[in-house]
């Protein structure tokens, strides 16, 4: 018995999937766990869905200028905990005012950014290994700088500071406003600035983008200081909440941040890296995160599932930005 034909790259069903495959598998997903939990959909669950997501998306947004540029950083983490060290320093060590705290902490993600940028423009290491021996430098000198790792605490920090992590604004999480702001911030730079197109163009080939009259090296060095920039509010936020710095804390926001970007691209036209499509992969994951959550599963089921789940989302997304290109 012969075998049903597959489609064919030009048919429509293809097109449709194409088009539309992974925002299915978002509604699918988006049904399932409201059938399985009445407590799902509730404006409360999604608040804390948001509210949650918040430093991931920071993270993801600064991990999408990278990708977008041809590059990939796995220092992001160190740029969130040095954020996170340098404002508590200030708060604690030096008892600062709660802004200069804040500056502080770009500060420290800038000089994240310099290693990064002296690594990949001058001796020329390809970025995979420039940030991940960044990563290593920057996580054993928060081992050494704690005497091991341990957390630096400091309830008596500013109210200022910590209203950034818990406080409201026009009845909105500060935290959602800052990622907000910032997601309009690179939304801005990506889509309607020459600084974008000069991005996507050293992205898709360096040496045209070169002959074009691009700067690559002086638009790499920007980016690969904005990056951690941006990661260190991410820093900012997680230590207000927390009221203190814990080393290596940013580690957790490395590989979801990666696969938010890619999940990102199955929502471009070309595959590329794009802020909608970053923030529809970070709230994918936080939904998927939430929903296994209120199905009480146990948390070895629940890793297993996510990671199954976050493995084929990000097969779908590589073979409908492959069709796409097809098309």
């Amino acid at each position: 018995m012969p075998s049903p034909a597959r489609p064919r790259p030009g048919s429509p069903l293809t097109a449709l999937f194409a088009r539309y495959g992974f925002l299915v598998i978002l509604l699918a997903f988006l049904l399932f766990f409201a059938l399985s939990n009445p407590l799902f959909l509730t404006p409360g669950n999604w608040a804390n869905i948001l509210q949650g997501s918040a430093v991931l998306l920071i993270v993801a947004l600064a991990m999408t200028l990278v990708v977008a540029a041809g590059g990939i950083d796995l220092s992001v983490g160190v740029a969130l905990d040095f954020g996170a060290a340098f404002a508590l320093v200030a708060l604690k060590v030096y008892h600062l005012p709660w802004q200069i705290a804040v500056l502080a902490a770009l500060a420290g993600g800038a000089l994240i950014g310099l290693l990064n940028a002296a690594l990949i423009i001058y001796c020329r290491i390809k970025p995979f290994l420039a940030t991940l021996g960044t990563w290593f430098i920057g996580s054993s000198i928060e081992r050494i700088y704690t005497d091991g790792g341990g957390p630096i605490a400091y309830r008596r920090m500013a109210a200022g500071y910590h209203e950034l992590a818990v406080g409201e604004l026009w009845g909105v999480p500060q935290p959602i406003l800052i990622a907000l702001a910032l997601l309009a911030v690179y939304y801005l730079l990506f889509e309607r600035t020459i600084a974008g197109k000069r991005i996507h163009a050293v992205g898709l080939n360096a040496p045209a983008a070169l002959i074009a009259g691009v700067n690559v090296r002086r638009t790499l060095f920007w980016l690969l200081i904005a990056a951690p920039v941006t990661c260190a509010v991410g820093g900012v936020i997680l230590s207000a909440n927390l009221r203190q710095f814990t080393p290596l804390a940013g580690q957790a926001y490395l590989m979801d941040a990666i696969a938010a970007v890619f999940i990102g691209t199955a929502f471009h036209p070309h595959g590329r890296p794009n802020v909608a499509g970053t923030l529809i992969g970070v709230l994918f994951l936080a939904m998927i995160a939430n929903g296994l959550n209120l199905m009480g599963l146990n948390f070895m089921l629940k890793d297993a599932l996510s990671g199954i789940i976050l493995v084929v989302a990000l097969a779908l997304s590589f073979l409908q930005g492959r069709l796409r290109q097809r098309q």
